[in-house]
């Protein structure tokens, strides 16, 4: 059994990585803002400590990183890091303290996709404030494991879907209501051709990487991997799933980007650009083979089970689907 801090514990992956932790024996301390809770609940939250602190707050004041590393953790999982300075504090606080360090990045650090599936050691040229930071924190925790020692692993998700919140839908950004015109089958509207892509993972599947990542310590640190379903889906057969999911034969039109998004809202349009710009198509096999990683759900299936959610909460209007 190992104690292990989980920095932002109660947001999309940390709802299902702690429930893992403690089932599999660990002493599990949670860090947040205590302001949040899970998106599902279980029992197991009552053998879980909490300790209340503002990363913000104690960053600015130059403390967040010695509160983490006084939990006197043997493995940190960090859920929550957006910038180089925020790493820093806590790399260098953890340095020589903890047996293993799990940051969580994400596959904007590729950029565009080049070369598909991109792998995780293919040539990176992300861009965007999210993606360059989380790539330059990525650069530094391999250059600390390699040179330094720091026992570092690096998991980047794709689309975290799962139920409590809005998945990443077929035309491309977060409006719920893409999914009730589907389910009404009337006509959606898509941009291009459709043919650009996204990788969703399920949450869950998220925290099963960490988790064997963890198992797996002497194959881990020290690499990046990504957390991802078993392939990408692209807009166009994204939408025609859903559609037929909902017992409707497809029904779309097509735009080239610009005149598309004049008919849409702007933040909306502006999210789709972020998300058809990278194309992410990536692969998993390094995960496969170094950590025995198999998920659990398609992509389809994991926003399935999202949308199957949104229904019964009133966010979608549907039938039950097909």
């Amino acid at each position: 059994m190992s104690k292990v801090v989980v920095v932002g514990a109660t947001g999309h992956i940390g709802t299902y990585l702690v429930p893992r932790l403690v089932m599999a024996g660990h002493d599990v301390t949670v860090v947040s803002r205590g302001v949040a809770s899970p998106y599902q609940q279980s029992a197991v939250w009552r053998h879980v400590k909490a300790v209340v602190l503002d990363r913000t707050a104690e960053e600015a004041a130059g403390r967040f990183g010695q509160a983490i590393a006084s939990l006197e953790a043997d493995i940190v999982i960090d859920l929550i890091c957006f910038t180089e300075a925020s790493n820093r504090q806590l790399a260098d606080a953890l340095a020589g303290r903890v047996s293993h360090f799990v940051h969580i990045g994400t596959i904007w650090t590729h950029g565009t996709a080049a070369v598909v599936p991109t792998l995780e050691s293919g040539e990176k040229h992300p861009f965007g404030e999210y993606g360059v930071a989380k790539a330059a924190i990525e650069a530094d925790l391999l250059r600390r494991a390699h040179l330094e020692g720091f026992p570092a692993t690096i998991v980047h998700p794709g689309h975290i879907v799962g139920p409590g919140w809005a998945p990443l839908n077929p035309a491309g950004h977060f409006n719920p209501a893409v999914f009730s015109t589907i389910a009404r089958n009337e006509t959606l509207a898509l941009p291009n051709f459709g043919l650009e892509t996204v990788h969703h993972v399920h949450a869950d599947d998220v925290a099963q990487v960490v988790m064997r990542s963890i198992d797996n310590r002497s194959s881990a640190i020290g690499e990046s991997f990504h957390a991802v379903s078993g392939a990408a889906v692209s807009l166009r057969g994204y939408a025609e799933a859903m559609y037929r999911w909902f017992g409707h034969a497809p029904k779309l039109s097509f735009a080239g980007f610009d005149v598309w998004a004049k008919t849409q809202d702007a933040d909306e349009a502006k999210a789709t650009w972020e998300h058809v710009a990278r194309s992410p198509n990536c692969s998993i096999e390094k995960g496969r083979r170094l950590l025995g990683y198999v998920p659990r759900y398609t992509s389809l299936e994991a926003v399935q089970e999202a949308v199957t959610w949104l229904i019964s909460d009133g966010q979608v209007e549907a039938p039950e689907p097909a």
